[in-house]
């Protein structure tokens, strides 16, 4: 068996990480299995040894996926077996992909895959926090061409002490939830979700992660050092600095007058750099087509490569030099932005918000329990009550394509501003909510767009928020040696593209409620991000404004689509009455009142949910539930059903399931000698509980609610004998001497076992 390296990393309060490489999946470039507690990951990798023709990028695909069998658990299904990924796993690899992409080497072109996949699982440790570390660890002992080891941590605030990837238990009590990827020296990533804190409490956040991981990378450093495998040596890119120069020479002042013609419109903008970069092909084609010397199809991709690299530097440089954007704004200005609400009648909520040339078309769906998410995962059972969806279709770019399902990146995006608003729904808003955002218009942070549309749509769909989000996206240029910056609010798609930072912030005017950073320059400081955090909560209280411009608070009543909902609190015990044998009484009350009902006990209570479409089926479900869980009162008068009649008088349904006798003598002042000619079957009648014996039998009277007839004399009750000593009491039967008649008849003698029957004259 193959001697297995590991390295050990203490987390410094009795927990530890183990990596270890050398026993399993060989045949990989690099692979190793990340352990803490009873949780596993096997991390590998494999990169292709060449790049494909014409491919002038970085093809890295990051994989992360769960195994039922990790949790003891069969998948759910016809099959039986893992299917697609989830969403929770295209989150977890979009994780790490963040942090890994910009630590390839530029021309670095080969197709590589980074597979991860948790084996085992034990629920006191949250596997996602540690899959960003297997990732960076298998490229570390595998010879593929790496900047430097990363890592990933969770940290979270509980009783305002920071905790290092802490359990999903101790998650729930947390204020701060954030994940953060970086190297020894840099912050890559950040990512997570916040109780509405300050700048300062975040960012003192990142620094207790940033120390953690620092350990981390030292372990992958020592591990790769006793591993021994050399980094391989490739070349995928065929460069001509002779011609870099001249694209340079001859197009950089022509790129950087387009770009200080400030034109706001994007598709004007880029028509314009391309019709400089075309030109110019055209004339170098002319001028060297009988050249043979030159390879003409080879040099016109690097002149597309190169030119891209002139607008870049071009634009950057206006920017740091001026401090003025393509698109004429300064460093700190917002594009213009307008809204509308109440803009779908048929969504019981709906919202425009359109900053620049970014769109959102955001709607709101208020549901019963019955629309709850169920979420059946290796790690995570239970129900989701909010739901946020985002969609980016082609033609919000202008792209002439149709969607091929749902992309990674709209999972990541809806994510984001999921996290953005559901801690603003309060904890007993009896709906559950969807909310879905179309962008109908991009041009840079539509996920900032989708937090200020799902606001302003949550607002009119009647949720009483306990404050609006507003969201914005902070960019960075930096020069060479960071020596000069400049920090951009709300930046456009190019911005975004071509600068150093895309930073977004969401929040209340109390703080921070989420947050998603990728750095791609390093050597950023902490100065730097705090700079960026206040000038990003400018931005926000700005956007902010022109939100409640639009609407300023919830609407104090639903719409009338939308479906009544109400939950009732009964006694556990009153659970099985209402539900009734084989669901007769449930079914039986929804039918009859249009409603929708569903209970669940929790706490020691029984929670019932009724759901109508109208106020008046609403009420009507909860007054019958009501009277199945009241309990007879004595003195009260109740408005009963007839059930049966009987010659002494008839059965009343005073509430569902409880019946009490009238008797005929209690029906009316006047002598009834037939109860049907004063009452029939299914008749409603009004009568009053006189009495409820020690066997729970109710005693009615309808007679007590009805006027006394004048002169009523009522008649005088028979007089009883006295009782004899010891309580027996006197009747007919005392003054007929029948008990010394049956003592002195001649019954025989008593058989054996009481036979009392005379015996037979044998004779």
């Amino acid at each position: 068996m193959s001697q297995a390296i590991i390295k050990t990393i203490d987390l410094g309060d009795g927990r530890q990480i183990t990596i270890e490489t050398g026993r399993l999946a060989r045949q990989a470039d690099g692979a190793v299995v990340v352990k803490m507690g009873g949780t596993m990951l096997l991390a590998t990798v494999v990169s292709a040894k060449e790049a494909k023709e014409d491919v002038d990028f970085m093809p890295v695909s990051v994989d992360y996926r769960e195994k039922f069998s990790a949790a003891g658990r069969f998948p759910g299904g016809f099959l039986k077996r893992e299917a697609r990924p989830s969403d929770d796993e295209i989150l977890i690899a979009r994780l790490v992909d963040r942090a890994l992409r910009p630590l390839f080497p530029a021309d670095y072109h080969a197709e590589t895959a980074v597979m991860i996949s948790l084996i085992s699982v034990d629920e006191e440790v949250m596997p996602d926090a540690l899959a960003g570390l297997a990732a960076s660890a298998a490229i570390q002992v595998s010879d593929i061409p790496f900047e430097c080891p990363i890592s990933e941590v969770r940290v979270a605030r509980i009783n305002g002490e920071f905790v290092l990837n802490p359990s999903a238990a101790l998650l729930k009590e947390s204020d701060i939830d954030i994940m953060v990827g970086a190297s020894y020296e840099n912050i890559m990533m950040v990512e997570g979700e916040m109780d509405e804190v300050t700048e300062e409490d975040m960012l003192a956040a990142i620094k207790f992660a940033h120390d953690a991981i620092r350990i981390h990378c030292k372990a992958q450093e020592e591990l790769a050092a006793e591993v021994g495998k050399a980094k391989r040596e490739y070349c995928h890119e065929v460069n001509d600095e002779v011609l870099r120069e001249k694209v340079h020479a001859d197009l950089y002042e022509k790129c950087y007058a387009i770009a200080t013609q400030r034109i706001a419109d994007k598709q004007l903008r880029m028509s314009s750099f391309k019709e400089l970069v075309d030109e110019y092909i055209v004339a170098y084609e002319e001028a060297n087509a009988e050249n043979e010397e030159i390879d003409l199809g080879q040099h016109i991709k690097l002149i597309k490569k190169y030119y891209h690299d002139v607008e870049k530097e071009a634009m950057r440089r206006m920017i740091l030099d001026e401090g003025i954007r393509l698109d004429g704004r300064t460093t700190t200005q917002i594009r213009p932005i307008w809204g509308e609400t109440d803009y779908l009648p048929g969504s019981h909520g709906s919202s425009i918000f359109t900053r620049g040339e970014t769109q959102s078309l955001s709607s709101v769906t208020l549901g019963t329990k019955m629309d709850e998410k169920i979420i059946d995962g290796v790690t995570v059972q239970g129900t989701e009550k909010f739901l946020l969806h985002y969609n980016f279709p082609p033609f919000c770019v202008g792209e002439a394509k149709t969607p091929r399902g749902l992309s990674r990146r709209e999972i990541g995006h809806g994510n984001l501003a999921y996290r953005a608003l559901k801690r603003m729904i309060p904890q007993d808003f009896p709906y559950v909510v969807r909310v879905v955002s179309d962008i109908l218009e991009s041009n840079g942070s539509s996920s900032m767009a989708t937090v200020c549309a799902g606001t302003m749509a949550m607002m009119d769909a009647g949720i009483q928020m306990k404050r609006p989000v507003s969201g914005i996206a902070m960019g960075l240029i930096t020069d060479k040696g960071n020596t000069k910056f400049a920090i951009l609010s709300d930046i456009l798609g190019d911005e975004d593209h071509l600068g150093d930072m895309d930073f977004k912030v969401t929040g209340t005017e109390k703080g921070i409620t989420a947050t998603q950073m990728d750095i791609k320059v390093d050597g950023l400081s902490y100065e730097v991000m705090s700079q960026a955090l206040l000038q990003a909560k400018q931005g926000r209280e700005h956007i902010m404004g022109k939100i409640l411009e639009v609407i300023d608070t919830p609407r104090s009543e639903y719409k009338p689509n939308v479906p009544r909902v109400e939950t009732v609190i009964i006694p556990k015990e009153m659970i099985g009455p209402i539900i009734g044998p084989g669901g007769k009484n449930i079914q039986k009350l929804q039918e009859e009142t249009k409603t929708t009902i569903v209970i669940e006990e929790k706490d020691e209570k029984g929670y019932v949910e009724i759901s109508g479409l109208n106020k008046d089926a609403l009420e009507a479900a909860k007054e019958r539930i009501k009277k199945i869980i009241a309990l007879p009162e004595k003195g009260e008068v109740y408005k009963g059903k007839v059930k049966s009649i009987t010659t002494f008088g008839a059965f009343i349904e005073i509430l569902p399931g409880k019946e009490g006798l009238l008797h005929v003598s209690e029906i009316a002042w006047e002598r009834v000698q037939n109860t049907e000619d004063v009452l029939k079957v299914g008749e409603e009648v009004e009568v009053k509980l006189l009495d409820i014996d020690r066997d729970n039998k109710l005693k009615l009277s309808r007679k007590a609610l009805l006027p006394k007839p004048e002169g009523y004399v009522e008649r005088p009750e028979r007089e009883r004998p006295p009782r004899r000593e010891g309580g027996d009491r006197g009747d007919r039967r005392d003054n007929r001497d029948r008990g010394d008649r049956r003592d002195n008849r001649d019954r025989g003698p008593r058989r054996e076992g009481g036979d009392r029957r005379p015996q037979r004259n044998e004779e």
